[in-house]
């Protein structure tokens, strides 16, 4: 499903995946953007790499934070 969605073929995606092949930087910006598509947000910082899943849209206002088990309002 991810290679159809990046357009990539499934050759490409399985170089990507394996880590030890070179890959076509288009391949692998296509891919990254099908996931960020999807709400995969890719994280870097001093402390690391990692990866945050969203399911709301960037064009979407964001919900209140919910504290100490209690809904605001």
């Amino acid at each position: 499903m991810l290679a159809d969605t990046a357009l990539v073929a499934l050759t490409a995606l399985k170089r990507l995946e394996s880590d030890r092949l070179d890959v076509r930087d288009t391949t692998r910006d296509a891919v990254r953007k099908a996931l960020e598509e999807h709400g995969v947000i890719f994280l870097s910082s001093a402390r690391g790499l990692g990866v945050m899943l969203v399911d709301q849209p960037e064009d979407k206002p964001a919900a209140p934070l919910e504290t100490s088990g209690q809904k605001r309002g």
